[in-house]
């Protein structure tokens, strides 16, 4: 992997918040060490390559009274008015954006992560809290914006005001948002009417083939779309595929529990499902533990189930998520044009009866890879599939083999093209 990304490291009362409701945004929490200790697991961090992104929560705070709640006895940082000051969904306080003192806090707080410790990165969290005054809130529970519409203005005028700010100061961090509506430009440049993040968090995809995954192969056929729908607005932001902490926890089971079959079968499912993910257009990010599939759901109390990698089974899960991220470091096609068209190409999207997809990706500069994805555990002998050129096909990835725990149905070292058409292309493999 290329970064780590931590949850919320900022002081917080609650251990069951994860973080995720801060009292102290300029304190790294005690739970976890020393002020100083977070500079060096940093710096330990970035000489061995890996950058770290923080998560980062400026959209609420707590309401106890030791942190911002009222700190003058006026509500100073928040809205007097709990129709634009008490999020509901949490019983939090929402800041009043404003205010330009309250501004300065939260955008010297970004900075302070940057530039004090040396991340290389924040993720926004509840973005989409932050962008409608009626998030969550029935009619007549929310206030209206100067032009009597929805938008949070102010938020907006924050996080575009924080955006430019981390882009002149340190151009380098990441800015990612955790937003999970369609608003429109979340990932465009502030100077062209964008919110100015780096990238955006793409939930829907995350729900929607998750959705897909969790049916048994046999129902597959009639949900092909929730597999291709993220490709209908893959070019619209800058995207992450993100499995996080959220699909893991209350109720949810693991990536692996969430999959059908048995547990032979739900690993096999598990690994076409990353290996069509790391395929897929846009950045990747993967919740602890999903690398070599953990059975049972995250608990913040205890570590992860480690002795598993001792099974075979999950230790060649792992070896297939390694091998998937040296495969998409190595070949071009497969990040370079990630948020381009130009860098995707359908083969088929059709074949709904086996739960096949074909496409291809491309660097722009004409190389390419093929990938294929059966979603049954249904042999297909002799598949056919169009093809870009003539030529030798390399199998570089079988998630079937046998040294990722498979059956080692495929290719052996490859297949050659033959001047057979199909899918509109003059010629084709036979897999």
């Amino acid at each position: 992997f290329t970064h780590i990304e931590l949850m919320p490291v900022s002081e917080h009362p609650f251990d069951g918040s994860w973080g995720y409701q801060p009292i102290g945004l300029y304190a790294p929490s005690a739970r976890f060490g020393d002020p100083d200790g977070l500079r060096r697991f940093i710096e330990r961090a970035h000489a061995t390559g890996i950058g770290v992104i923080l998560d980062w929560v400026p959209a609420h705070f707590p309401s106890d009274v030791h942190g911002l709640a009222r700190f003058d006895g006026t509500a100073l940082y928040e809205h007097a008015d709990p129709r634009e000051g008490l999020h509901k969904d949490w019983d939090t306080l929402i800041y009043n954006f404003g205010r330009h003192e309250v501004l300065g806090y939260l955008a010297g707080n970004a900075l302070y992560w940057l530039e004090r410790y040396g991340a290389d990165g924040l993720r926004v969290d509840a973005v989409a809290s932050m962008l409608y005054r009626d998030y969550s809130r029935a009619p007549g529970e929310w206030v209206p914006n100067a032009h009597g519409g929805r938008e949070n203005l102010e938020a907006v005028r924050f996080l575009r005001r924080v955006n430019e700010l981390v882009a002149s100061e340190r151009p380098a961090a990441m800015m990612c948002a955790e937003e999970s509506t369609a608003w429109p430009g979340v990932t465009t440049p502030v100077g062209e009417g964008g919110l100015g993040f780096r990238y955006k968090w793409n939930l829907g995809w995350m729900h929607d083939t998750l959705e897909y995954m969790k049916k048994d192969p046999v129902h597959r056929r009639h949900h092909q779309n929730q597999l291709t729908f993220g490709l209908v607005y893959a070019w619209s932001e800058r995207f992450v595929l993100a499995l996080s902490h959220d699909e893991v926890v209350h109720g949810k089971g693991s990536l692996a529990g969430k999959m059908p079959g048995d547990d032979w079968q739900k690993l096999a499912n598990l690994r076409a499902y990353l290996a069509f993910m790391w395929t897929h257009p846009g950045k990747k990010l993967l919740f602890m533990g999903g690398e070599f599939a953990q059975w049972s759901e995250w608990n913040h109390d205890r570590a992860l189930d480690w002795h598993l990698v001792d099974d075979p089974q999950h230790r060649g899960v792992q070896a297939l998520v390694r091998d998937l991220n040296r495969l998409y470091r190595d070949e071009p096609a497969l990040h370079r044009l990630d948020a381009s068209p130009q860098g995707f190409e359908w083969i088929d999207h059709a074949d709904h009866a086996a739960s096949v997809l074909a496409f291809v990706r491309r660097d722009g500069e004409g190389a390419f890879v093929v990938v294929v994805c059966n979603f049954t555990p249904v042999s297909r002998e002799g598949y056919r599939i169009g093809v870009p050129a003539p030529g030798w096909y390399r199998e570089r990835v079988n998630t079937d083999s046998t040294y990722y725990g498979g059956s080692n149905a495929g290719n052996g070292a490859g297949v050659a093209s033959e001047p057979v058409p199909m899918h509109g292309r003059e010629h084709s493999i036979a897999l």
